[in-house]
């Protein structure tokens, strides 16, 4: 009987996971242009919330980060511990040719490169900035690969590779 309750709180828990997940949005150095798509998804032109997607505050109850732009020294303390105050399990998105390997920035003296140098990316969404359209097909990518019971393989973005 034990057994069947850990199944079925499991099960709902995934359910929850995947129909109304928490984001939380941070900024690690980019230009803004990801940021403004970003906001342009929750729009009621583009709608991101119908997926149950709902931006959160505090980290502390957010499901999903989604970053943009490089990793600054400056940015890399305060992304390690926003990473770490989420409760599991939790997913990143790296937002953007910058997140996704440093873009226009790498090479600069204060850079790092992407997200992905410094916490574990589930789902990489192109672009510079990337639409509205790409960033939503990349979140529900990520929410339908979190029904499956396989661990989550990271998710390129529309062009099948990381920028």
């Amino acid at each position: 009987m034990s057994n069947l309750v850990d199944q079925i709180t499991a099960g709902l828990k995934t359910w929850a996971r995947v129909n109304s997940p928490w984001v939380i949005h941070f900024n690690s150095g980019s230009c803004n242009g990801c940021d403004i798509e970003i906001l342009a998804t929750l729009t009621p032109r583009y709608d991101l919330e119908r997926f149950g997607v709902k931006l959160q505050g505090s980290p502390r109850h957010a499901d999903v980060l989604v970053c943009t732009g490089p990793v600054t020294r400056q940015a890399r303390e305060r992304l390690i511990r926003i990473y770490e105050q989420m409760p599991e399990p939790k997913f990143v998105v790296a937002v953007g040719s910058c997140a996704v390997s440093g873009g226009v920035f790498e090479g600069c003296y204060n850079v790092m490169g992407g997200i992905d140098r410094v916490i574990p990316v589930h789902a990489f969404i192109p672009g510079c900035p990337p639409r509205p359209e790409a960033i939503i097909d990349g979140v529900v990518k990520l929410l339908s690969s979190l029904q499956s019971p396989a661990p989550v393989q990271p998710i390129m973005g529309p062009d099948g590779g990381k920028a």
